[in-house]
């Protein structure tokens, strides 16, 4: 069942970012970062003939093929599903903005920025449930397997590079004329690029964001009675020792949602107004009262099995 949901929020984040940069990112003629990018620029270079999503599933393949080696079959398959969908999706969605003959929004800036909301939203909800959607991650993989450059930064410079090469699709006018038309557009590709990756993040963040405290006070077991009792959250005590005084101490540590933390904080300062704390935003708290690890367990070989 856990799967089946996976796949399912996999495909419904896929099909929110085709609808993002379908129908209010594209019609503007704005290129952004990966192959959706990658698309643009053939589909703006043969004056609209062929379609981003056919460019953009036959790149995806290509990549593939170079990389199964590298990044494993394990990430192949993941990718050709996610590759797969958002391709059709894509193409649907193409056809039906393409056929109402101008862009939702006229605005340019506001669409390009619902666009690559709607994108981001969707991009982190495949990340969150284990998806991959292609494109320029399956560089990033192979270039993190053979050298010591990080997964996000070879994405930063892919998508940066592929917004820049829009300066270069078919133009009729002079070179300052073609810089005055083609630099805003770079700038709105990159601005919507940087968007979607800050969307992305923050569904990520916030899907696992929670808060643990520390706190040192003398009045330690009313404390932690109280937040039992109140906030229904658990609290480990932890013996330490304070090293200016040499007197024995007690920690408490708690772990609770971003939304308690004021209640935790509250609870605390009013039992004890000089209690020492600190307080940290932490992500993947799992467990009893959080979330549930969301992986997916490879199932043993039948010869492993026997052998057990």
């Amino acid at each position: 069942m856990q799967e089946t949901r996976d796949y399912i929020l996999i495909i419904f984040g896929l099909t929110l970012y085709a609808v993002g940069f379908t129908g209010f990112i594209l019609p503007h003629g704005i290129v952004i970062g990966g192959l959706s990018g990658v698309g643009s620029l053939v589909y703006f270079a043969t004056d609209k003939l062929i379609r981003v999503s056919v460019t953009q599933y036959a790149c995806n393949l290509l990549l593939l093929a170079i990389a199964w080696r590298i990044v494993g079959k394990k990430f192949v398959a993941r990718t050709i599903f996610g590759a797969t969908v958002l391709s059709l999706a894509i193409g649907i969605f193409e056809s039906f903005f393409t056929s109402i003959g101008h862009p939702l929004i006229a605005e340019m800036s506001m669409s390009a920025i619902l666009g690559g909301i709607l994108c981001g939203i969707g991009i982190g909800l495949v990340f969150i449930h284990n998806g991959s959607s292609g494109g320029t991650d399956i560089v990033a993989a192979m270039v993190a397997k053979v050298s010591n450059v990080t997964i996000g930064r070879t994405m930063i410079y892919c998508d940066m590079l592929i917004v820049l090469s829009s300066v270069f699709l078919p133009f009729d006018g002079t070179l300052e004329e073609r810089l005055n038309v083609r630099v805003p557009m770079i700038v709105y590709g990159w601005v919507v690029t940087f968007v979607i990756a800050y969307m992305c993040d923050m569904i990520i963040n916030t899907n696992r964001q929670a808060t643990q405290f520390v706190i040192f006070s003398s009045k330690w077991e009313e404390i932690a009675d109280l937040i039992n009792q109140e906030a229904h959250r658990g609290v480990t005590v932890i013996d330490g020792t304070g090293w200016y005084s040499k007197n024995p101490v007690k920690l408490l540590l708690v772990c609770c949602r971003k939304i308690e933390s004021v209640h935790i904080f509250r609870i605390v300062k009013g039992i004890d107004e000089h209690a020492f704390i600190t307080q940290t935003n932490v992500n993947g708290v799992y467990g009893e009262g959080f979330d549930k690890m969301i992986v997916r367990i490879k199932k043993p070989k039948k010869h492993e099995a026997a052998v057990k």
